[in-house]
């Protein structure tokens, strides 16, 4: 790392970015373009780079701060440096649906530009194409940009059986994704198979800048703020903890969080923003009243269904990373862009319910007819948000997702030694459940309470379960029901409704989506930021990371990480 800590307790940076994650180090990367101002990211992570361990460390406190309900990324790079590679990009009218929530320019016209601006990608050659039957016709994606996407190396066979039994039981195939079946790109360099993710991107062409500082180890603490005379917050510094020690740095223009949608609503009620009612109880001074600070969560959650590959099936799959010789042999093979290393998470299928259940439509009646008779109930802001959900219910919406994996993920039944599966995961993308984020004491070391109140809204859960009952069925298609031999998660034994709901409780998880804590809307409406990602009440703070996102949208989240610090960078530039 170019930046020591002696180089910044004391001193005064431009821009002080608080997380060296996907959207900070491409805002902060933009923001050092120009090199009249110096910009300074503190990241709480390690630098991690060149590191083999960026494969799988969920739950490893070095790379991912393991929180109870969630993981987040934890070093430079972020979430983008452990995830799952998945590049997805989200339907255009849901981008739109932000923009119809308050938020003017935040729309699928300036998505694609910024998302564009960051991506680079690999087209497969027509080899590729006929042997994987990709459908890539008419796809759109960047050809510019520093960030490399591609398929991987190599698309396990199986894949191709899954994908053309999702077709044989009624699912279209994509013309345009997400809406349909298709393989994606990932966030791979398709010559070396290595992860490309923000410190690739952004960071390392970037390290020599002179105006461009990132302290690693850094935790921030709190924002040190003052008033001005008209009223609104400044922030004049940050104070952040490196080696036990805390420290301060000061703010000449602005501070912005990056700290993603778990971390940056803590670090502002850590600074006095928020409920005064909390904030008094921790006795914490109350800065800004906030009301609406860590509220409007909401998450994508998912689950597996599992079977046992039959033994006369020669299909690849990762389970034979459980065995430490197996792993070391593939990790050498890695070396030559050959073997289980060189696979990805392709196969994707984003569709309604109404292509899954007969039930759907009395579903979506019920949901509707709750929230209207409820509708002076909710929240500031909320109705307009389950309106605008019912809205898509109508046009038929793809909040059901299913993604193909090649080995075991899945519970409570364990994998068996020798045994190889299949498993599709069942996502769920349109949650009308609404969770909460709040600091549970002052002190920063202290993890927040994150509620996400799952299964509050009866339609999530019912929606989950015939998810859940379409994808069991897909073993008595062909050609998937000619891999396997049985089911293991959940197992025969689970058939009811009710049974598959207490199982959903028990094991379903996060897709590490959270957004809305920082919510981008007018601030009657349940605002924290305004659309130029200002914290209202404040002069020069802002926010610019998932959190901010109001209303949640049917794809993986990674891509609109980056083009939102895309975007935020020429909001903070004035360029728009």
């Amino acid at each position: 790392m170019a930046t020591k800590l002696e180089d910044v307790p004391g001193k005064t940076f431009d821009f002080i970015v608080i997380g060296g994650g996907t959207s900070g180090l491409t805002l902060a990367a933009r923001l050092s373009e120009d090199p009249a101002v110096s910009v300074l990211v503190l990241e709480a992570g390690k630098a991690n780079i060149d590191d083999p361990f960026l494969r799988n460390h969920f739950g490893n406190p070095t790379y991912d701060w393991a929180f109870k309900t969630a993981f987040r990324g934890k070093g430079l790079g972020g979430s983008s440096g452990i995830n799952f590679l998945c590049w997805t990009k989200p339907p255009a009218a849901e981008i739109d649906d932000i923009e119809r929530l308050g938020n003017p320019g935040w729309n699928w016209k300036n998505y694609e530009t910024y998302s564009h601006r960051t991506e680079t990608c690999i087209y497969p050659t027509p080899e590729i194409v006929t042997k994987h039957g990709l459908k890539i016709e008419g796809w759109k994606n960047g050809t510019t940009g520093p960030l490399l996407t591609s398929f991987p190396a190599k698309i396990n066979a199986a894949e191709l059986k899954i994908q053309q039994t999702l077709l044989n039981v009624g699912l279209p195939a994509a013309k345009k994704p997400p809406c349909g079946v298709f393989f994606s790109t990932n966030t791979v360099d398709p010559k070396t198979s290595t992860r490309t993710y923000a410190t690739t991107a952004f960071y390392l062409p970037n390290v020599d800048r002179p105006n461009f500082s990132v302290l690693v180890e850094a935790t921030v603490n709190r924002l040190i703020t003052t008033n001005n005379g008209d009223g609104l917050v400044v922030a004049t510094g940050v104070e952040f903890k490196h080696n036990g020690q805390r420290y301060t740095v000061q703010a000449g223009k602005e501070v912005v969080l990056c700290a993603g949608g778990l971390k940056s609503s803590q670090i502002l009620e850590l600074s006095g923003f928020g409920n005064p009612s909390l904030l008094e109880s921790l006795d914490i001074p109350v800065v800004l009243p906030l009301p609406a600070l860590g509220e409007n969560v909401q998450e994508h959650c998912f689950t597996g269904v599992t079977w046992e590959l039959r033994e006369d099936v020669t299909y690849d799959t990762i389970d034979i990373l459980r065995d430490p010789k197996g792993a070391a042999e593939h990790l050498e093979l890695h070396a030559k862009n050959e073997g289980i290393y060189t696979l990805g998470m392709v196969g994707f299928s984003f569709v309604p319910l109404t292509m899954l259940s007969k039930r759907a439509d009395a579903i979506y009646k019920a949901a509707k007819e709750k929230i209207e008779k409820n509708a002076s109930k909710y929240p500031p802001g909320l109705l307009e948000q389950y309106r605008i959900q019912l809205e898509r219910l109508d046009r038929g919406a793809p909040g059901c997702e299913f993604i193909s994996f090649p080995g075991f993920l899945s519970r409570p039944n364990p994998p068996q030694p020798g045994k190889r599966y299949l498993t599709i995961l069942v996502l769920q993308n349109h949650f009308f459940s609404r969770g909460t984020i709040h600091v549970k004491s002052k002190n920063p070391d202290d993890d927040p309470a994150f509620d996400p109140h799952y299964f509050e809204e009866e339609i999530d859960r019912l929606t989950f379960v015939e998810c859940v009952k379409f994808a069991r069925n897909l073993s008595k298609t062909a050609p998937f029901k000619d891999l396997v031999v049985q089911e293991v998660n959940p197992g025969p034994e689970i058939t009811a409704d009710e049974e598959i709901e207490d199982w959903l409780k028990s094991y379903m998880m996060t897709t590490y989506h959270t957004i809305g804590s920082c919510s981008m809307l007018p601030k009657d409406k349940g605002g924290v930021v305004d659309p130029k990602l200002k914290v209202y009440g404040t002069s020069n703070i802002r926010v610019a990371d998932l959190s901010v996102l109001p209303l949640h949208f049917a794809s993986h989240t990674q891509s609109t990480a980056y083009a939102l610090g895309e975007q935020a960078a020429d909001i903070i530039k004035g360029v728009i």
